[in-house]
């Protein structure tokens, strides 16, 4: 009978353990963890295992939430609204006033043999020869490449870039360092997502370096979840 009871408060504290860990989304879409003042009054919900987690399903935060700062930082990174692309200026700059925009001045720089203008001023580049660093697959035309932001604008807006002024931020979506010539497929299947999440077939290490180089040179921060990815991706894949 004693051993009865004893399991019993076992399940029991397991279970409350168990309740209080829970992270409960809303019909509404509202993710509620213990310090939301709506968690005890959410019945109908979506658990989830963390408010990251319930975040990156589409959920968000409720009005005045009050949390840790480290998840604050999280949900903040996860949940941020506004973005759009036209925040960082209006497509490619022509910084320097030369006709050729910053996807040309990247094609021009990365093209490792000679290449062609269409007739008349060399404002856009039509052949060249570049070396995919997501593949090491050989392009020679143009209109199959993306310039890839290598770590993407809408993945900045959410981890600082929102702050800045218009100014920095167009001078971040055409500053060289965070433009690669790839193939127009694999910049369009990474999207917006960050190393933890996409890595090119070839060459993971140096794209893994690259990001985080851009990444700290313009102060874009991680919150402590993605840190401990990050440093597990480039563990993995730089040894």
């Amino acid at each position: 009978m004693k051993r009865f009871a004893l399991i019993l408060v076992a399940t029991a504290v397991v279970a409350t353990t168990s309740q209080a860990a829970t992270v409960k989304q809303s019909s509404s879409g509202i993710c509620h963890d213990e310090n939301s003042s709506y968690y005890e009054r959410t019945k109908n919900f979506k658990p989830f295992s963390s408010l990251d987690a319930c975040l990156r399903a589409g959920g968000r935060l409720p009005k005045g939430y009050s949390g840790s700062s480290s998840t604050s930082s999280s949900s903040k990174s996860a949940s941020s609204s506004g973005y759009s692309r036209e925040q960082f200026g209006r497509g490619w700059a022509d910084t320097d006033g030369d006709c050729q925009n910053s996807r040309h001045e990247a094609l021009i720089a990365q093209s490792t043999g000679k290449v062609r203008f269409k007739t008349g001023r060399e404002c856009r580049v039509i052949a060249g020869r570049w070396i995919s660093p997501f593949t090491g697959a050989v392009i020679h035309d143009p209109s199959q490449i993306d310039i890839d932001h290598v770590v993407p604008l809408k993945w900045a807006w959410e981890h600082g870039a929102a702050s800045w002024s218009r100014a920095q931020r167009e001078r971040f979506a055409n500053d060289p360092a965070n433009l690669l010539s790839v193939e127009a497929s694999l910049n369009r299947q990474k999207g917006a997502k960050g190393p933890d999440q996409w890595l090119p077939p070839a060459n993971q290490c140096q794209y893994v370096l690259r990001f985080t180089r851009v990444m700290k040179t313009y102060k874009l921060k991680l919150s402590p979840p993605e840190e401990r990815r990050f440093a597990q991706t480039r563990s993995r894949v730089c040894g």
